[in-house]
């Protein structure tokens, strides 16, 4: 087991390399102690013809969350505002979460500068502050561990812990907005929020094209594995197992990789997900397999890090599904609304009929009346 000294050596090297993140970062205040969750590390101004659109102002920050095995770990994010002053009581937040993007820190959202697009902006519109996590690993040191819920959804809430702590102007009034992978960790965090973070006033949820249920796919996975008409789903199973790989080492996961596999892997480390995808293509998961997943360590720990929770959910949830989504398949979907249903937890879920990305235009008026309810 590491040493609470190793871990602190450790998390003061990590420190030291996030510092050098953003060029010349201003001071941290001082709230909270280092390594705290949401503690801040680093802030640096964003100049105004670098703003994404729709924000007056814009902040980058580096702070301390709660990663894989519950080890400190560092994220990076942004703070957007939107135009004007903050009504009584601060900026209501919107912490939003993103799609894939890749593992490599070049696809960090901070780093592309691809942080608010028509989705993102259109809350900005509303008047909503948005704070937007890159994620543990995506900007910062060790591999992004994809799909690692608990790691996402504490990414999320310190994100807004982060925030206010570096803009007094938002509020502690927060929701949870996230799209595909960025569905997954709003899920994750709505199912923990307001016992991770009881100091924030957690309102709900709003989560698009979530993927679920992907642990009870796992014990398949295997040499046998058929290639299967859905998008990218090679790719994210590379991302999911080579952040599985660097997250959890006693678990050797090279061992169920092929030659093939252990190159796809060792490629996507430093691939962003537009050229993951094309670079993949033609090849399937079971390509990349020398042996079904099928040990009971490495199935409790995909369980751990690709189960959504089906219960716990105590704030207003928006579930919004494509039904011509071919990222993340309506059946999934329908089993987990089935199982929050079962276990008595209160949703919306809306269908529409859309794809992948083109569900989050299209659930706009819903959502913007959910969200608005929420804040009211």
């Amino acid at each position: 087991m590491t040493s609470s000294l190793g871990r602190r050596a450790g998390t003061v090297l990590a420190a030291a390399l996030a510092l050098s993140l953003f060029g010349a970062p201003t001071p941290a205040p001082a709230q909270t102690a280092e390594g705290d969750p949401g503690a801040v590390v680093a802030v640096t101004p964003v100049a105004p013809d670098t703003r994404p659109a729709g924000a007056a102002e814009a902040t980058y920050v580096t702070y301390w969350t709660t990663g894989p095995m519950n080890e400190p770990a560092l994220s990076t994010g942004a703070v957007l505002l939107p135009p004007g002053d903050a009504p009584p009581g601060g900026w209501p937040v919107v912490s939003w979460a993103h799609g894939t993007v890749g593992i490599a820190d070049a696809c960090a959202p901070t780093v592309t500068g691809k942080i608010a697009g028509p989705y993102v902006q259109a809350w900005l519109d509303q008047g909503y502050a948005i704070v937007a996590t890159d994620y543990v690993g995506l900007g910062t040191p060790g591999v992004h561990p994809y799909l690692d819920g608990p790691t996402e959804a504490h990414s999320v809430i310190d994100m807004v812990r982060a925030a206010r702590a570096v803009t007094p102007s938002l509020s502690n009034r927060w929701v949870a907005i996230g799209q595909s992978q960025g569905g997954h960790a709003a899920l994750v965090a709505a199912s923990m929020a307001t016992t991770y973070a009881p100091d924030l006033d957690f309102r709900g949820t709003v989560a698009t094209g979530a993927p679920s249920n992907l642990e009870n796919l796992a014990p398949l996975v295997g040499p046998g594995f058929p290639q299967i008409p859905l998008t990218g789903s090679t790719v994210f199973v590379a991302y999911a197992l080579a952040g599985l790989r660097a997250s959890r080492p006693d678990l050797d996961v090279d061992s169920y990789l092929t030659p093939l596999g252990l190159d796809v892997l060792n490629r996507v480390e430093s691939l962003c997900y537009e050229e993951a995808a094309p670079q993949l293509a033609g090849i399937s998961i079971g390509q990349l397999m020398s042996r079904p997943l099928d040990d009971p360590a490495i199935l409790a720990a995909l369980r751990t890090t690709l189960g959504v929770p089906v219960r716990g959910y105590d704030r207003p949830l928006f579930i919004g599904q494509g039904l011509f989504d071919d990222v993340v398949p309506i059946p999934l979907t329908w089993k987990f609304t089935a199982d929050l249903a079962a276990n008595g937890q209160q949703f919306l879920f809306r269908t529409y009929p859309t794809g992948h990305l083109t569900t989050m235009p299209a659930s706009l008026p819903d959502t913007t009346a959910f969200v608005r309810s929420l804040f009211s």
